[in-house]
């Protein structure tokens, strides 16, 4: 059996093979990575436009009714996680094998398909569409791929049982990573708890509205730093992929006195501290209405939870935005940045309990926030949880 983790984003799929140690119960990414661009299928429309969010709501329980364009688009995505299965499927000559597969979006009733999705097609029949296409070529798979699941709860597996996992040493941490895309995830008395499960009294974060007006996946994510650059500079963020500026880029020009990307960075490290001083503080002692909701009608979050009182032991960061903070320790931007806000933020904080622990010397404690070296954090999820599950039968 060979553990195959998969991860769908906004332009491609990208699998990988992921490694059990039996001996000491962890796992890693092997060598093996297949990636399959929508773009490269004659189905793939560039200029696609998802239909409108509310109707995508609207029919997700009433009957979803696909236009021709999202079939079309569909078949792009469907048949790159295919190809990049039978790929897999080649070069470990023909074993059988074991699929976690994760995807954006709202799932369907049995989770095997995808009925809202901002950024791209409906797939209702998602995995048993991609199931029929790789068993026709031959292709041996272990067990019928269960279910899609989310990249963020799938961060949050990869970090707690991987070896260079973050979460495996720590009772109580945040994990927040920015790709493409803005994922959350937590352990909280040394378990994973998914914000799905603790909606109730806790946010994600892209479900935050900030001052601006804009969601904080707009600050947390790779596109949404480009995004707010491309508003300050007037450059549009179709001209900035093509010159190649992306996040560091951003990060090097503000460090070069470009006021545009200055004031990108500093945007950013605002807000960014803002909502680590939520996270602490909600875990703490309950939400205390920090922010907004992009969704004006969403249920209002409940001040008490079982977790009172926890203090967050770690603020972990990832991907793209981990390294983006890992690459400002060398400057006076983002990463001193969002210390030094924090530092203002918890010297009005009243409770000298929660005060104390995260400032040392009057400072906020940089040790608290740590940067995360996992490659491929969902895709390494998905593997793992596809082992986990079939494990626990």
């Amino acid at each position: 059996m060979v553990i195959i983790g998969i991860d769908g984003g906004a332009t491609k799929i990208s699998g990988w093979k992921v490694k059990y140690d039996e001996n000491t119960g962890l796992f890693s990414l092997g060598e093996e990575n297949v990636q399959k661009k929508y773009s490269d299928y004659d189905s793939f429309i560039s200029g696609f436009k998802p239909l409108d969010l509310k109707i995508q709501l609207g029919e997700m329980n009433s009957g979803i009714n696909l236009t021709g364009d999202e079939k079309k688009q569909g078949s792009a995505y469907i048949n790159a996680a295919a190809d990049v299965i039978t790929e897999f499927s080649k070069l470990n000559q023909g074993e059988k094998l074991l699929i976690g597969f994760g995807m954006p979006g709202l799932k369907t009733i049995d989770k095997r398909g995808i009925s809202v999705l901002m950024n791209g097609p409906r797939m209702p029949h998602f995995l048993a569409d991609i199931e029929d296409i790789v068993m026709r070529r031959g292709v041996k798979l272990y067990s019928s791929i269960g279910y899609l699941g989310s990249d963020a709860d799938y961060c949050g597996i990869g970090e707690e049982y991987s070896f260079d996992g973050k979460f495996k040493d720590v009772q109580n941490a945040y994990y927040l990573g920015g790709g493409t895309g803005v994922a959350d995830a937590m352990k909280l008395g040394g378990k994973l708890l998914t914000f799905d499960s603790a909606r109730e009294w806790i946010a994600k974060s892209w479900e935050f509205k900030t001052v601006s007006g804009l969601s904080m996946e707009r600050y947390s994510s790779a596109s949404g730093i480009q995004y707010i650059y491309s508003r300050y500079s007037g450059i549009e963020v179709e001209e900035l992929n093509k010159n190649n500026i992306y996040p560091p880029q951003i990060l090097h020009a503000a460090t070069d006195g470009d006021s545009a990307a200055l004031n990108t960075i500093n945007d950013i490290s605002v807000n960014i501290a803002n909502l680590f001083f939520e996270r602490i503080v909600t875990i703490y002692s309950g939400w205390k209405s920090t922010f907004e909701f992009v969704n004006p009608n969403r249920d209002p979050l409940v001040e008490k939870h079982p977790y009172s009182g926890m203090f967050l032991e770690e603020i972990i960061v990832g991907q793209r935005l981990g390294d983006l903070l890992e690459e400002s320790k060398g400057t006076d931007l983002l990463w001193n940045q969002i210390v030094d806000e924090l530092t203002l933020l918890f010297s009005e904080v009243k409770d000298e309990k929660l005060k104390n622990y995260y400032l040392k010397g009057g400072e906020f404690d940089p040790e608290i926030i740590k940067i995360s070296k996992l490659r491929e954090a969902p895709a390494l999820g998905a593997g793992i949880d596809a082992y986990l599950n079939l494990k626990s039968k």
